[in-house]
């Protein structure tokens, strides 16, 4: 994927655009005096990791579902006809 380049000055005007731009995943960057000085890019989030025992005793607690998923579905949809 190619950057978009804008300078300083229109980059100035346009902040919010290439914030928007940036945060939907393209490569903004600014130059000054037809440099690059500047790229703007989604930060990268770091996951953290996953505590398996506390998730097994959080779902330990939860109540059974009495019906199959297959039999919610049919049963939301015929109940939604009439």
């Amino acid at each position: 994927m190619t950057a978009r380049v804008f300078g300083l000055s229109e980059a100035k005007a346009r902040l919010s655009e290439l914030v928007d731009l940036a945060e939907a995943g393209e490569s903004v960057v600014i130059t000054r005096h037809g440099k690059p000085v500047l790229e703007l890019v989604r930060p990268r989030v770091a996951r953290k990791p996953i505590d398996i025992d506390a998730l097994r005793r959080f779902t330990e607690r939860q109540p059974r579902q009495r019906e199959s998923a297959g039999e919610l579905i049919r049963r939301m949809r015929e109940d939604a006809r009439y």
